[in-house]
């Protein structure tokens, strides 16, 4: 039980910042070979490319639903009790939630077919972390007021703790295939090595204290309660040893569940661009369809059952010289009995998070050749060698759809690009969702000969003041990218 309680307690410590794993920015601008990893059938123009491994993609996002460090640590002379009661407390409810989300790319490589121009192929390797912790408003409060005074009689949910989490290390191969003029579409078969899993969904359950009948009150409790654990007790226990070779043994273990020697599962990416003009495309995509069975190292834990109490009994004063130990370790006695905690290494199947993806753009400002030399434009252009299809700017909206324990997570995008040419082009974003009503992001990808730099930040109004900000993000990434015969 410690194990668990620690578990839970450290996630609760790291998730000072929450964050999306939308990437507007990056979606869709296909200037980026990043792109195809958010839209498998998104428009593809290079001959190969080839990520600077470990620096050709880079992602980390952060910010907060509810409360902001700002909220709590201000000096603003009013009472911290207070600042947690109207601004935790009395504000955030059950569906306020805590994440943290990163990405780092192993290698990522891709090339176009030799006897089929019109495929291209990609594979490669990222890592990804992606915890999620909601907020317990009824537990937060059960432990800030307690169960006297204003809440005798209150039912306290216990289904309100939610959380899950997960460091996965995905190899991955892909297709985009150029139906027609107006058609490309794409899949990614994705091979999943868990690093660690653990969560806690669908609690149910309530604490009651009322009034009594044979004491002043009675305390009662229904659960059906577990936490799920996958890979983290071979961590745990490495740290819990604190020998001399404990960097070894932890180095050791991280590569080896890596390299798929942790608990496996396999998924699956598609996605689609259509023009319906040739100034106007959509584009979707799905991904992360898929699971991981968790059978190594597993340690979960369970309570189930109901139990009512009201504490000990004791007629004075003929009962006075039987009052001792014994009373209490028989009312915990009877308390386990009817509400078991348990253990188990049980495995089980954690889903992936699927994430999915919608845009409209319409394209205007038509470029010149000058700006098409040597940009490997061609193989998307339409037969014939018509230089329509080539503009210098674009606008539209996007939509971003994610599977949380709780629901759907949505976020609504607009957007403009701006092409100068074939070495920069300039992304600017407004997007909309739980986190925040005021995102505007940029995104800067420049091409320097055949090397690739791309930016992207969000919410760049809130950097004025970090610790106030309800959303952050940053991506980054270097490529080699090889036009037509170059």
């Amino acid at each position: 039980m410690r194990k668990g309680i620690r578990l839970i307690f450290v996630v609760w410590l790291g998730m000072h910042a929450l964050c999306a794993q939308n990437k507007q920015l990056l979606y869709d601008f296909y200037e980026i070979p990043q792109s195809l990893m958010l839209n498998p059938g998104v428009k593809t123009s290079e001959k190969w490319h080839v990520g600077i491994p470990l620096l050709s993609g880079l992602s980390f996002q952060a910010g907060t639903s509810g409360v902001t460090v700002n909220d709590l640590f201000a000096d603003d002379g009013i009472d911290f009790t207070t600042k947690v009661r109207e601004r935790v407390l009395d504000a955030m409810t059950r569906k306020d939630d805590f994440s943290t989300t990163s990405q780092i790319e192993g290698f990522y490589v891709g090339f176009r077919g030799r006897n089929r121009p019109d495929d291209y192929y990609s594979f490669g390797m990222y890592g990804e972390t992606d915890i999620i912790v909601y907020w317990p408003k009824d537990l937060a409060l059960l432990a800030f007021e307690g169960n006297g005074g204003a809440n005798i009689g209150r039912s306290f949910d216990l289904g309100d703790l939610s959380l899950r989490g997960e460091m996965v290390n995905v190899f991955h191969f892909g297709v985009n295939r150029k139906i027609s003029n107006d058609l490309i579409v794409g899949a990614r078969a994705k091979l999943y090595s868990s690093v660690f899993q653990f969560q806690s969904i669908h609690n149910s359950g309530s604490f009651r204290t009322s009034p009594g009948q044979n004491n002043v009150y009675v305390s009662s409790m229904v659960a059906d309660m577990q936490l799920q654990t996958a890979g983290v007790k071979g961590f745990y226990d490495i740290l819990d040893e604190d020998t001399s070779t404990t960097t070894k043994d932890l180095t050791s273990l991280f590569t080896k569940r890596v390299l798929l020697g942790g608990n496996l599962g396999l998924g699956f990416d598609a996605g689609f661009s259509y023009n319906l003009n040739p100034q106007t495309t959509i584009t979707a995509s799905v991904l992360d369809v898929g699971f991981i069975y968790n059978s190594k190292d597993i340690q979960n834990y369970t309570l189930r059952g109901n139990a009512s109490t009201e504490g000990i009994t004791v007629f004075l004063p003929e009962d006075i010289n039987d009052v001792n130990n014994d009373l209490w370790q028989e009312l915990v006695d009877d308390i386990e009995e009817s509400l078991p905690y348990e253990e188990n290494s049980s495995g089980y199947i954690s889903l992936r998070p699927v994430k999915v993806y919608g845009s409209i753009r319409y394209d205007f400002g038509e470029g010149d050749g000058r700006s098409l030399e040597n940009c490997g434009c061609g193989v998307n252009m339409e037969r014939g060698g018509g230089m329509s299809g080539i503009y210098r700017n674009s606008v539209g909206g996007q939509l971003f759809l994610m599977k949380r324990p709780r629901g759907i997570q949505p976020a609504l995008t607009g957007f403009y690009q701006k092409r100068l040419g074939r070495t920069l082009a300039l992304k600017t974003t407004y997007t909309v969702d739980k986190y925040s009503w005021t995102n505007i992001g940029l995104g800067l990808n420049l091409q320097a000969g055949p090397v690739n730099f791309y930016v992207l930040g969000d919410n760049l109004l809130s950097y004025r003041n970090v610790a106030d900000s309800h959303y952050a993000s940053l991506q980054f990434g270097f490529n080699i990218i090889s036009w037509n015969d170059n």
